[in-house]
């Protein structure tokens, strides 16, 4: 959910550096802008070409020069340099490089998330749980506007002192309901009850999901398969109801966490189906 907010680059989110450059990047949900520092006489075939791993760069850029010039040649053969104080625009496909003895600065705002990385990796396997709250519409109804607003409040402080209890980091709130990831799964399911009992003194029950599987960080988000699984998984539960994928089972092997298996179930859009298993004890 979008807010009011500012970061500043004095203290960005990320530092990638790579020979004769840097890149500083703050994010504000899946957009990430960068802040690109290239020494003069950087060469982007020399410099970053063996860490993208490819011949030319892929990368689409479009940006605003801070500072200094930057000579780019796409692979069609055609030239050009930008200066500052020019919006620029350049298509994948080309090589750069700085010209002169002054740096080249400029603010990006199309390839500062993958620029200067391998390939995947910002890919990684994680465990996610998404929770709701049941009922939502009943409770509004019964409640009126500002009395749900109210108690929506209090579920989302106690949801998120619990998530800072377990590790978990907060990626969105779902309208009634959260989506956040762990570095494993049994964190994650022990949250889960953990955000259950807690709410159920506020009068309202959750329903909870929880898959393993590999994920694409955006920004502050997640994209992929994965995450529409864990949500399709959550959205089997019932009331005060915490339900794995069969991945996250076999992964639990150890925990001490016991399950039982919630049946066969269709998840839209995912194909087959697929058997889920409910928590029934933490150990």
């Amino acid at each position: 959910m979008s807010r009011l907010q500012a970061k500043n680059f004095r203290n960005p989110d990320q530092v990638r550096r790579f020979p004769n450059g840097h890149i500083a990047n703050v994010s504000h949900g899946e957009t990430t802008i960068g802040r690109f520092v290239l020494e003069p006489g950087w060469h982007w075939s020399r410099d970053v070409g063996p860490i993208a791993g490819t011949r030319w760069c892929q990368i689409h850029h479009l940006g605003v020069v801070l500072r200094g010039r930057l000579r780019v040649e796409l692979e069609t053969g055609e030239v050009r340099e930008f200066e500052v104080d020019d919006v620029y625009e350049v298509p994948p496909g080309h090589d750069a490089t700085v010209p002169g003895d002054e740096a080249f600065e400029a603010i990006e705002f199309a390839s500062a998330q993958v620029y200067a990385i391998p390939a995947d990796a910002d890919r990684m396997l994680a465990a996610m749980l998404c929770t709701d709250i049941v009922g939502s519409t009943e409770h509004l109804r019964r409640l009126g506007d500002s009395a749900w607003r109210e108690l929506l409040l209090e579920h989302n402080n106690q949801t998120r002192l619990e998530l800072n209890r377990f590790r978990g980091r907060e990626i969105q709130t779902t309208g009634d309901g959260f989506l956040a990831v762990f570095d494993g799964p049994a964190r994650a399911v022990r949250c889960a009850r953990a955000i259950g009992r807690s709410v159920s003194k506020l009068g309202i029950a959750i329903r909870a999901g929880v898959h393993t599987g590999e994920v694409e960080f955006v920004g502050d988000n997640v994209r992929g398969l994965a995450v529409h699984e864990t949500a399709r998984v959550a959205g089997v539960a019932a009331a005060g109801e915490v339900l794995v994928s069969a991945t996250t089972k076999h992964l639990l092997e150890g925990s001490g966490i016991a399950l039982e298996s919630a049946g066969v179930h269709e998840l839209k859009g995912l194909g087959e189906a697929r058997e889920l298993f409910r928590i029934t004890s933490e150990g």
